[in-house]
């Protein structure tokens, strides 16, 4: 088989996906290079970093994946350039996803893995990689990286500082270079590539970037696929819209079809096209940990600076959590705790909906019930835009027509409002379809009183170990959007308004709604105004 140089071997199957080795024909010059090695702590011999090849296997994005056996040790492939770890960096570089986002905890070894991912084609002339980070200073670390490896794993290989790029015995090209704000993608209008590469994706504030560089992969070559790679920690100015388009749609190292980050539908060909109705491509989200790069954790030294930072960038940074974001008002939020399988919810257990209502942006619906032992469950969710409150309120009848009765249902007071001349209101337009609801509670404080209500709820009671909110995970848009709201800087008390804050509304709505259970211990009479609430309202018949 060729080398690296100017071919790639067909990818050994792993894991179900495939995994490939690439190998590189030793020159003189490269054998005249050869430094000592050291024993690493698992055994594996090693030189420095710089020195290490690509022995696992690249699958070719797209490729089917043939049967190869270890590439034996010999003269020929000792000298190694990059050796990738195991596990994550090993998958991320063998995946045949169009589009990979390899993202977690910091120290994962993510960043030499994409700078390594385009040297498969580097023997093809027609080859052409963008490789980006958002700033020229954070871009430095990435050129030198590149041109530990690049000359060695391809003796000839040059760099042009005025270019910012790499040119290849081959013709092949990689440019490496900076994307500071959304408009200076505007630069490459009318180029194209075969391999688009983003280091730290949560740092671009919108998807636009991603999304037009998307247009810019072409290939005439049938023998150089055409896919985008980008690698990250948590957190940054887009930690939203990139946990919307790889972390939400599907569990990790699950491969999944492309889908709209607005309105979470998989991307297909439209009507008309010869694949009508067929989705466009997958995504891949791999993740990364400390634990799989053995240079920098098995000394324990990295991981002692990780465990000292603060709670939200030691979650992020150290254990690659999504469920965290800098400034989240709700960081009680574990997805291990809170998230649960669906189940029958049983017929004796009180069930209540509440909304939020909105044409122009959403309308979010959430469907509770209250076990046994008072633990409120978030059970089904309905999240949909553009859609007229008639027919709101008949999909929502639709929806219950198996769950039996409602004990109650709660919606947003200012759909009581008077519409003047124009006819009844909102909340009176879905009570005509039988969907009847209550107006929330709009009196002063409460906005306050009821995410303080929903941060108690969070908390995990230290004698059951449960928490007093579980929410099933087919609401998935609940799980996306509660972890990262904001915190309003100017009232910490509240959220931020100006977030993605429908489904929090009707979880509020819901939260607050809900009574109390008596305690002795509680102040005032039972029967007094505060004490006792009642969720009936005979107007709405409830």
């Amino acid at each position: 088989m060729s080398p690296i140089s100017t071919d790639i071997m067909p990818p050994k199957p792993k894991s179900g996906r495939g995994s490939s080795r690439v190998s590189k024909k030793t020159s003189s010059t490269s054998k005249s290079k050869t430094k000592s090695t050291s024993q690493t702590q698992s055994g594996q011999t090693k030189s420095s970093l710089e020195e290490t090849l690509v022995t696992s296997h690249l699958m070719t994005p797209g490729a089917e994946a043939a049967a190869q056996e270890d590439l034996p040790t010999t003269a020929e492939n000792k000298h190694i350039v990059f050796q990738p770890n195991p596990g994550p960096q090993e998958d991320f570089l063998c995946s045949p996803e169009r589009e990979v986002l390899y993202g977690g905890s910091a120290g994962g070894g993510k960043s030499f893995a994409l700078l390594v991912d385009p040297l498969r084609f580097c023997g093809h002339a027609g080859h052409s990689a963008l490789i980006l980070r958002r700033t020229n200073d954070e871009l430095r670390e990435l050129i030198h990286k590149s041109s530990e490896v690049y000359p060695k794993a391809f003796p000839g290989a040059k760099w042009s500082e005025r270019k910012s790029q790499w040119t290849f015995p081959s013709g092949a090209r990689i440019w490496l270079t900076y994307l500071e704000q959304d408009k200076d993608v505007l630069r490459y209008q009318g180029q194209s590539f075969t391999f688009v590469g983003f280091d730290e994706l949560t740092q671009y504030p919108t998807p636009f970037p991603w999304d037009y560089l998307r247009s810019r992969l072409r290939s005439t070559d049938p023998d150089i696929p055409v896919y985008m790679r980008a690698t990250t920690n948590p957190g940054g100015p887009g930690h939203a819209w990139v946990k919307k388009m790889f972390i939400d749609p599907a569990p990790a190292n699950e491969p999944f079809w492309a889908t709209d980050i607005e309105s979470n539908a998989t991307l297909k060909y439209p009507k008309g096209h010869s694949k009508a109705g067929k989705p466009l491509f997958r995504r891949l989200f791999i993740t990364a940990s400390l634990k799989d790069n053995p240079y920098l954790f098995n000394s324990g030294e990295y991981e002692t600076m990780l465990l000292s930072l603060p709670e939200v960038q030691r979650k992020q940074l150290l254990y690659g959590s999504w469920d965290v974001a800098e400034g989240a008002a709700f960081t009680e939020f574990d997805r291990s705790v809170h998230v649960i399988p669906p189940y029958k919810i049983p017929s004796g257990w009180r069930k209540f909906r509440a909304c939020d209502y909105g044409y122009g942006s959403y309308s979010a619906v959430l469907w509770f019930a209250v076990t046994p032992d008072n633990t409120l469950v978030v059970y089904r969710e309905l999240y949909v835009s553009k859609v007229l409150a008639v027919n709101l309120g008949r999909i929502i009848m639709e929806i219950e027509s198996e769950d039996g009765p409602m004990s109650y249902a709660i919606l947003d007071s200012s759909c009581w409002h008077n519409r003047g001349d124009t006819g009844p209101s909102l909340a009176e337009q879905m009570n005509g379809e039988g969907c009847r609801f209550r107006p929330s509670d709009r009196s002063r404080g409460s906005r306050v009183s009821s995410k303080n209500e929903i941060h108690r709820l969070l908390q995990v009671d230290e004698e059951t170990d449960m928490p007093g909110l579980q929410i099933f995970n087919s609401c998935t848009n609940l799980i996306s959007q509660l972890p990262v709201l904001p915190v309003d800087k100017k009232n910490p008390e509240d959220i931020n308004t100006n977030s993605e804050d429908h489904l929090y509304d009707a979880l509020r709505y819901g939260v607050q709604s809900r009574p109390v259970p008596k305690n002795v211990f509680d102040l005032g009479s039972p029967t007094s105004p505060k004490q006792s609430f009642k969720p009936s309202d005979t107007v709405f018949g409830y």
